[in-house]
């Protein structure tokens, strides 16, 4: 029976009934040893009728091995792997060791964990129930997290508990003492005096755990407890029950407690001259069980207070004899660790060993047991020796790809106070600079950034990436280093092809000196040509340097093919940006709306789930403005205060959010309004970004709409330099007046994406009707109001359609053609691809869900669509 638990068992009930009703759902369980997560994970077990139950726990023994935990869990369903698209089931396998070769991105193995949990689920409802699940290794607990954030239509619960730390994005339950009523109830029996009752409920603070175990201590301990935290007075209590036990059981105790598995430890027992007959004290105690293949523990803290109060001596022997035991190649990581935590002081071979686990576990991404086995190959290894230099800096560089920012800096700063070797020192600096960089410390970035660079001239081209957030001095600085490092050949292929592209596009941009530069142009079908030689993440900022200089159509085709192979290779965390890049070129260059909307959405949930606070923020910024150009003003609030009160709000993401109140006020005619916000965007410090030189044309209208031309025509002046001719023609236009005929057919003629030349028609519609050439206005208005209402821009189309009615053409009450509403964003994403003919499982792999989901958003899509069928989907207007 749970005392005092109501609450928080109404909430297990709750979600059980929802994975019954064929939806899903996550909790994790939070709270210090003894608070009972363990017996909540008891409570839902017991009642799963009709429910799948997969439940395992956390072993501290192999908390540093890449990817331990995720192999316990899935274990019985490894069988399936073969329904999982490819490079899922390559990610996977890779990941748990199953196949040799490269690992696989840690987002890519989350989702292969959330595939073969739904493939479980279409046997029935599936709990899945992990206890002490901070002692699951890194790689685990992020795949299990990714994968429970994207629970939704699978019939899937997965219920966590932990003492510490925080899975993001996760429902939570922190559990506290037991109230005085329902401590009192479950102390209540026994043999305690009233004094002693009184000083247990006092010592336990509500705590279940210490409320049956503290008593059964205080009658084997007349001197009491003592002022020990409460976690600690458990293990002292749990320790008092091992005192009396002879000395070999103690010992045989010690090997279960550092070891896993019957046969491992009765082997390793051996060794220390025990045996198996040696454990039956402690089977008769109550204190372990075994079933034929483990030895398992009451409790946790059994496990720990045997390890921690055992003497280091015994200790050391006992991992000595375990790593004896572990023989052969699949046990070789394990062995290392045994190995390290058997050896005090310098040991070269054992380092080694380590360094190998190391390598094996960064090979299958599980960079954060990678750089922990660095980091101790490190210490392992003599203090003045430049290995251990290399060690620690690999060992920062795994913790920089695991996200563990402070780890890898500290990491980094002892590699470079004990090396000479300029290598080693770039690879140090690069990473600090990098750590900086993904907490929005630009202007530390560069500065390490460029430090490095002097080192290793090929860090110029990350140097360029930190300096375009730093300041556009430290960005021509730079932009020049790079243009000397090409004319020294200082650069190798293929990064000299990106060099050549980041130096000719802010040449372009920035109207400076292209001399000794190769053409923009050609600088871009270089880049474009060299893209599959890089590692994703230089390929992904390949992507975005076209953008600089208004090359967007390179942009839509090099972001597509990289993320094609990142969906491949499952290089899935660079999607964020490479989205991004994606989402922009489908704006600026096709101007389809709902796709950028889709690359932005799927970026920004991947950028949610990862941590990557900067490219969440741009996305949400670039979505503030698609909300805008639609007139969504509430969607568009929401956004634009995300982006300002995220983690890191970076340059570019504020001016996305600043463009778009300003489009949302054009669209709505606040000219003025909209003219003081863009204008300190076109012309503040950061001018060169992407989103504060894109919009000047709409700084050139808003300033003609005012009456004051003049203040966009220095912004103007640079914006020339950009190859967007049907925007530059319509600036023009605006600008002359009477003259402006010429320049809007030209404007027309140079074509562009569809919003852009609707509001191009409804420009020259609006300059043709006060010219009082009704007939052509008519005609082009007509159009532009038409094209909005396909795009959805309903601000757009409501001014069209007012100039329709001032020419007399269309009635006040004549109704606007609509298009399917009613869809969140995840149902119009879905139902896009869907009308495009991508199976539902195409569908799960490219927006990170599920099959079942997938299918369960279609079904909702349906009767809002007025449809019956996937068939039926191509032919209704804005989903193509």
């Amino acid at each position: 029976m749970l005392y005092g638990r109501e609450a928080e068992t109404s909430v297990i009930d709750e979600l059980l009934d929802t994975v019954r009703s064929g939806r899903s759902g996550a909790l994790v369980i939070k709270g210090e040893p003894g608070i009972g997560k363990t017996a909540l994970l008891d409570y839902a077990a017991g009642r799963a009728d009709g429910i799948q139950v997969i439940r395992r726990s956390g072993v501290p023994s192999e908390s540093e091995l890449a990817y331990a935990g995720l192999h316990l869990l899935l274990r019985p369903a490894l069988d399936r792997t073969d329904k999982l698209p490819p490079p899922q089931r390559r990610a996977l396998e890779t990941a748990l060791g199953l196949t040799d070769g490269q690992g696989a991105d840690a987002l890519l193995v989350g989702l292969a964990v959330l595939s073969l949990l739904a493939e479980v689920a279409e046997d029935g409802p599936v709990l899945c129930l992990i206890d002490d699940a901070q002692w699951l290794d890194p790689g685990s607990r992020a795949a299990l997290a990714f994968a429970a954030r994207r629970l939704d239509a699978e019939g899937i619960a997965l219920i966590m508990a932990t003492r510490e730390g925080e899975v993001h994005g996760l429902p939570e339950i922190t559990l506290a003492g037991l109230a005085s009523p329902s401590a009192a109830a479950l102390l209540k029996g026994g043999s305690l005096t009233p004094g002693q009752r009184y000083r247990v409920l006092a010592e336990a603070q509500g705590n279940p755990l210490a409320l049956i175990e503290l008593p059964a201590a205080l009658h084997r301990d007349s001197h009491g407890f003592g002022a020990l935290p409460l976690s600690s007075r458990l293990q002292a209590a749990f320790h008092s029950q091992v005192d009396h036990l002879p000395e070999a059981t103690q010992t045989l105790l010690l090997v279960a407690a550092a070891g896993e598995g019957l046969d491992e430890v009765l082997t390793a027992a051996r060794l220390l001259g025990v045996t198996a007959a040696d454990l039956r004290p402690a089977e008769t105690g109550g204190l372990v069980t075994t079933d034929g293949q483990h030895v398992r523990f009451r409790h946790p803290l059994i496990r720990e207070a045997v390890y921690q109060r055992a003497p280091i001596s015994s200790r050391l022997a006992v991992h000595a004899a375990l790593a004896q035991t572990l023989t052969g190649d699949h046990h070789a990581d394990r062995r290392a660790w045994h190995l390290a935590a058997a050896t005090v002081g310098p040991d070269e071979h054992v380092a080694t060993e380590l360094e190998r686990t190391a390598q094996r576990a960064a090979r299958r991404h599980g960079y954060a047991a990678a750089a922990t086995a660095y980091q101790r190959a490190a210490t392992l290894t003599r203090r003045d020796d430049e290995t251990r230099a290399r060690r620690l800096t690999m060992a920062a560089e795994s913790a920089i790809e695991a996200g563990e920012l402070d780890w890898a800096q500290t990491l980094a700063s002892e590699a470079d106070a004990l090396t000479t070797d300029p290598t080693l020192r770039a690879r140090t600096t690069h990473a600090q600079a990098t750590a900086h960089f993904s907490r929005g410390r630009y202007g530390e970035a560069h500065r390490l950034m460029t430090e490095a660079a002097h080192l290793d001239p090929s860090l110029l081209v990350r140097a360029f990436q930190t300096a375009w957030y730093a300041g556009e001095a430290q960005l021509a600085e730079v932009a020049a280093r790079l243009a000397w490092a090409l004319k020294e050949t200082l650069l190798d292929e293929p990064v000299t092809a990106l060099a050549r592209l980041e130096a000719a596009a802010f040449a372009r941009l920035s109207g400076g000196d292209p001399t000794g530069l190769v053409p923009l142009e050609q600088a871009v079908a270089e880049a474009e040509h060299a893209l599959a030689d890089h590692p994703p993440g230089l390929a992904a900022m390949v992507c975005g340097a076209p953008l600089i200089a208004g090359q967007d159509a390179a942009t839509l085709r090099m972001s597509s093919r990289l993320i094609a192979r990142c969906h491949a290779e499952g290089s899935i965390g660079v999607l964020p940006m490479v989205l991004y890049f994606q989402a922009q070129a489908e704006l600026f260059h096709s101007g389809r709306h709902h796709e950028a909307g889709a690359a932005a959405t799927t970026a920004l949930r991947l950028a949610e789930n990862t941590g990557q606070h900067q490219w969440a923020a741009l996305n949400r910024g670039l979505l503030a403005y698609l909300a805008a150009v639609e007139g969504d003003e509430e969607r568009h609030r929401r956004l634009t205060a995300e982006v300002a009160r995220g983690p890191v709000a970076p340059m570019q993401g504020a001016m996305w959010a600043d463009w778009s109140r300003a489009v949302l006020d054009l669209g709505q005619g606040r000219a003025e309004t909209a003219l003081v916000q863009l204008e300190t965007l076109a012309e503040g410090p950061g001018w060169y970004h992407v989103s504060a030189i894109r919009c000047v044309p709409d700084l050139v209208e808003a300033a003609v709409r005012s009456g004051e031309p003049d203040r966009a025509r220095s912004a103007l002046a640079r914006y020339v330099r950009l190859d967007q001719r049907h925007l530059i023609e319509r600036c023009l236009a605006l600008l002359a007046g009477d003259d402006a005929e010429a320049h809007y057919l030209a404007a027309l003629e140079a074509g562009g994406p569809a919003f852009e030349r609707a509001r191009t028609r409804l420009l020259y519609g609006e300059w043709l009707r006060r010219a009082r050439r009704r007939g052509v206005a008519v005609g082009h208005l007509r159009e532009a109001m038409e094209s909005f209402e396909r795009l959805g821009a309903a601000p757009w189309a409501g001014r069209a359609r007012a100039e329709l009615q001032a020419a007399g053409a269309l009635s006040a009450a004549a109704p606007a053609p609509g298009r399917p509403t009613g869809l969140t964003p995840q149902e119009r994403q879905i139902v896009q691809l869907a009308a495009r003919g991508l199976s539902n499982k195409d569908i799960a792999a490219q927006l990170f869900l599920s099959p079942r989901t997938v299918g369960y958003h279609l079904y909702k899509a349906y009767p809002k669509l007025g449809v019956a069928s996937r068939g039926e989907l191509a032919a209704l207007a804005g989903l193509g």
